[in-house]
């Protein structure tokens, strides 16, 4: 699924769950000088400006609560006040610090959040910051179901690293000030458009890889080697992958957790190691064939290129530093380059037989996408998709399975975001069209693959386009390209009379044509 921030995939297929991630709903704030007493407010991110002993520094991200005054849309109707700790921290009793003409800290613990801005806002306090000890910023709601509340003053929410920030600097004896404000973001950001060019490069590339770095030296044994290491999908296969798929996210969505987020992590790292020393040797040899004949004997590993041992070691040493910068503002170009590789890589391993299979596979992934984003909230009360996708319970760390690329115009310095999944279901089918042409010696405008990237790229574009008339809500990209991609290749097909051919096609006659092929070269040599 795709949205202003989107969806995901695996290491190997039977590993990486399809996580369609969604994109974040904009805030709508409303003027300052609403003053709600009810627990209905909507729960929108906010912005902590920070200045210490005068000197602005970085915003800390947060949440808006359901109680309290709605924020405002700007810094011109929001006061900049001192922040000052409540004694005891929790903000369970009243207060023994002064609080008038301040913002109230407040640490998550011991009594509920809304009497917590209740006695700041009965010691003088003009804004209250609840600090959750034990992760991200919460939403909170009012308890019990309650309906009113008597807090009149603005309510926000942060994470344990953003009390953190703020904490270093008040134990430093350092003057702190804070203002409160929740700015409007953009629904769709100028960013899709290169999130459009990777995931369109990256089908592009996977299907034309073989053209890029087959060697004309390369004979019918080498192709059978090849062969060999194909994952021939079936329909069963991906009816069962689909059903994993959902089983898989259920558990992400029940279970999701640090050391959850961890193990996809490492997950996602082998699967970008393989697929980077994959792409990375391949295209070497294609230039030199001579780099891949010196040989090491290594324990357990056996022999092994010179090549690909020190290609692997580069490729494990980009991996670990990803995941362990994996929070800085430069990560995404790692995850996005890990990403590609690994998908060029499946792409390359899992191939359609004909658009039978195709057909069972996109349909059931149609259905999966669809469910989880939109008809999920009538049986678990929230999107799962979404939900997993924003790693709302694993302390706001998503998922890695995602292409990635920061918003230029948001004031959140949030990310665009496409699944795995939306690159690799269409994928497959469009790779397939590519071998189907060349096993048929079709041209570009009589083929099926340069119609078949139309409609994706068509399709990526309705994407964001429901995003926007929708508000921001996450889409099911699947949606949109599965209708552009397979509906396209069915039209086709209808209209050229070839659908019979497309359906039952197994690949023989591109076999076929490899070794006429191949029989021509060794004729040639």
């Amino acid at each position: 699924m795709a949205v202003s921030s989107l969806h995901f995939n695996y290491g190997q297929m039977s590993l990486f769950v399809l996580i369609l991630s969604s994109s974040i709903i904009a805030g709508h704030a409303a003027p300052t000088t609403n003053v709600h007493s009810s627990c209905s407010n909507d729960i929108n991110m906010i912005l902590v400006k920070l200045w210490v002993n005068g000197a602005e520094k970085d915003s800390i991200v947060g949440l808006s609560v359901s109680f309290g005054s709605v924020l405002p849309t700007d810094t011109k109707h929001a006061p900049r006040l001192p922040a000052v700790y409540t004694q005891p921290s929790n903000s369970c009793s009243a207060s023994s610090t002064k609080l008038s003409g301040s913002i109230a800290l407040a640490r998550r613990g011991e009594c509920d959040f809304l009497i917590k801005a209740t006695v700041a806002q009965a010691g003088g306090a003009s804004g209250v910051v609840l600090i959750n000890t034990e992760g991200g910023p919460l939403e909170i709601a009012c308890p019990n179901n309650s309906t009113v509340s008597n807090v009149t003053v603005p309510v926000v929410s942060i994470s344990n690293d953003g009390g953190n920030i703020i904490d270093k600097y008040i134990a430093a004896g350092k003057r702190v000030e804070l203002l409160l404000y929740s700015p409007d973001r953009p629904i769709v950001d100028y960013s899709v458009s290169f999130i459009w060019l990777m995931a369109v490069g990256t089908i592009i590339c996977a299907a034309l890889w073989k053209r890029f770095t087959q060697s004309k030296d390369d004979d019918v044994a080498a192709k059978e080697d090849d062969d060999s290491e194909i994952l021939h999908i079936t329909a069963w296969t991906a009816i069962g992958f689909v059903i994993s798929a959902s089983t898989f996210l259920v558990l992400l969505y029940f279970f999701m957790s640090t050391w959850f987020v961890w193990l996809l992590i490492i997950l996602f790292c082998i699967g970008g190691i393989e697929g980077l020393h994959n792409c990375i040797v391949s295209l070497i040899l294609s230039k030199c064939r001579g780099c891949g004949k010196k040989t090491l004997n290594l324990p357990l590993l056996g022999e092994v290129t010179i090549l690909s041992l020190v290609v692997l070691v580069l490729c494990v040493a980009f991996a670990i530093f990803w995941a362990v910068n994996r929070k800085e503002s430069y990560s995404w170009i790692g995850q996005d380059i890990l990403g590609i590789a690994l998908m060029i890589t499946v792409l390359q391993l899992a191939q359609l037989p004909n658009i039978k299979v195709a057909t069972v596979l996109l349909c059931c992934a149609f259905v999966y996408d669809i469910f989880w984003v939109f008809l999920s909230p009538t049986i678990f009360h929230d999107s799962v998709m979404i939900s997993v996708a924003k790693g709302k319970k694993a302390g706001g760390e998503s998922i890695p399975m995602l292409l990635r690329v920061p918003k230029v115009t948001d004031p959140y310095n949030g990310f665009d975001m496409l699944g795995f999944g939306d690159i690799l279901f269409p994928g497959l089918l469009i790779c397939f069209t590519y071998r189907f042409d060349e096993a048929r010696r079709k041209g570009v405008l009589k083929g099926y693959f340069l119609w078949l990237m139309i409609g994706y790229g068509t399709g990526l574009c309705l994407t964001y386009l429901g995003l926007y008339l929708m508000d921001g809500h996450g889409q099911p990209a699947l949606l949109y390209l599965v209708p552009c991609t397979l509906g396209t290749c069915v039209v086709l097909g209808l209209v050229r009379g070839e659908l019979k051919d497309l359906w039952n096609d197994s690949d023989e006659s591109k076999q076929m044509a490899e070794e006429r092929l191949g029989s021509a070269r060794l004729g040639s040599a």
